[in-house]
C-alpha cells in the first residue's frame, strides 16, 4: 500500500443544484478508499472559460490525503463525475460536476491524460482565488510542504468575474 500523500483538487459545477453537487463531490472524495478530506476552500461563482454560452459556475478547491496513486485518484474523480451526471459532449461545456487533479504532493508527471501539476492552473482565476484561500487560511495554511506554492499563488493576480460566495455553506 502507498503512503498517504496530499493532493489538491479543483471542483466545479454549473448545472443543477450547483452547491449541492459540490457538497456531494466532497463527500464522495472523502469516501474513496484510503482517502480523507482535509478541507475545502470557500465557494466562488465564476464566469465560464472557453465555451461562453453557458451558466455561471460554482468553483472551489479541496485538499485530500490519500493512499491512492495519482492515476488511481484521477480515475476515481472521473467515476465521481459520471455518478453525478457528467456528460462530455461539448468541450469546456456545461457540466453537473468537474473534478480536476491540480496537485499531487510534489509530483511532476507528464503522461497521456495526466499532467501534474495541472498545466493551466495559473491561468484560471476560478482555481487561483480558492486555492489562495485554502493555502493561506484553510486546511493547508500551516503545511510547510505547500510553502512554495503558497508564495506563488499569493503573488498571482485575482481576476474579475470571480466572486466569493460566503452565503454557501460548506
Amino acid at each position: 500500500m502507498n503512503a498517504a500523500r496530499q493532493a489538491i483538487l479543483g471542483l466545479g459545477s454549473n448545472l443543477g443544484d450547483r452547491a449541492q453537487l459540490l457538497a456531494s463531490a466532497r463527500r464522495a472524495l472523502a469516501a474513496l478508499p484510503g482517502t480523507r478530506l482535509l478541507g475545502a476552500s470557500p465557494v466562488y461563482e465564476t464566469e465560464p472559460v472557453g465555451y461562453a454560452d453557458q451558466p455561471l459556475f460554482l468553483n472551489q478547491v479541496a485538499a485530500v490525503e490519500t493512499t491512492l496513486a495519482p492515476r488511481e485518484l484521477l480515475l476515481a474523480c472521473l467515476q465521481i463525475e459520471r455518478e453525478h451526471g457528467r456528460e462530455r459532449d461539448i468541450p469546456n461545456g456545461p457540466r453537473t460536476l468537474d473534478i480536476d487533479l491540480l496537485f499531487y504532493a510534489d509530483e511532476c508527471l507528464d503522461e497521456p491524460g495526466l499532467v501534474l501539476p495541472h498545466p493551466r492552473w495559473r491561468e484560471r482565476a476560478f482555481v487561483v482565488a480558492p486555492l489562495a484561500d485554502l493555502l493561506a487560511d484553510g486546511a493547508l495554511a500551516g503545511e510547510a510542504r505547500w510553502a512554495s506554492l503558497r508564495r506563488e499563488v499569493l503573488g498571482l493576480p485575482r481576476s474579475e468575474g470571480v466572486n466569493r460566495r460566503d452565503d454557501i455553506e460548506l
